[in-house]
């Protein structure tokens, strides 16, 4: 296996994907927040000072898989054709979906996996104040499709 970032020299660079078809991409990715039952109890009644948790962790998400290119060094400015975030409020934690699509010549995995891990740390931030020990979990790939080849965590 040989890694593409890496060019005759072997510095990093930007894989050129000019000659790539546009291929429809959708990306899924998951993760949890780990936290006290109190804490969720408070999400939940929509008592957390700073507003409605989930809310704005769906927008922070989704404005991270916008940006996405800005944050990791060889990604390319994607067009996002869709973004979502779904949670699932359990007992003691929260677990996070992110589905994003495109139409393009490159997928929107990194974007899908930023899109958890930044609705996740959107969570943290807007809790830490009740509850210290949270604990970010368990940030993966579930599916991706288009390009070359399709993907899904067994």
């Amino acid at each position: 296996m040989e890694f593409s970032h890496f060019n005759e020299s072997k510095r990093a660079h930007m894989v050129n994907v000019g000659e790539k078809k546009d291929t429809k991409r959708v990306a899924v990715a998951k993760g949890n927040i780990k936290m006290k039952k109190e804490t969720i109890d408070l999400i939940k009644e929509g008592l957390v000072k700073k507003g409605d948790v989930l809310s704005v962790a769906q927008i922070g998400g989704i404005m991270a898989a916008k940006k996405t290119f800005d944050l990791i060094p060889m990604c390319h400015n994607i067009f996002l054709t869709g973004a979502d975030i779904k949670f699932n409020v359990l007992e003691d934690e929260i677990e996070i979906e992110a589905v994003v699509s495109t139409v393009g010549k490159t997928g929107v995995e990194m974007e899908a996996l930023t899109a958890v891990a930044m609705a996740a740390l959107t969570i943290y931030d807007m809790c830490k104040a009740v509850d210290k020990d949270m604990v970010i979990d368990n940030i993966r790939l579930i599916e991706k499709t288009g390009g070359k080849s399709d993907y899904k965590r067994k």
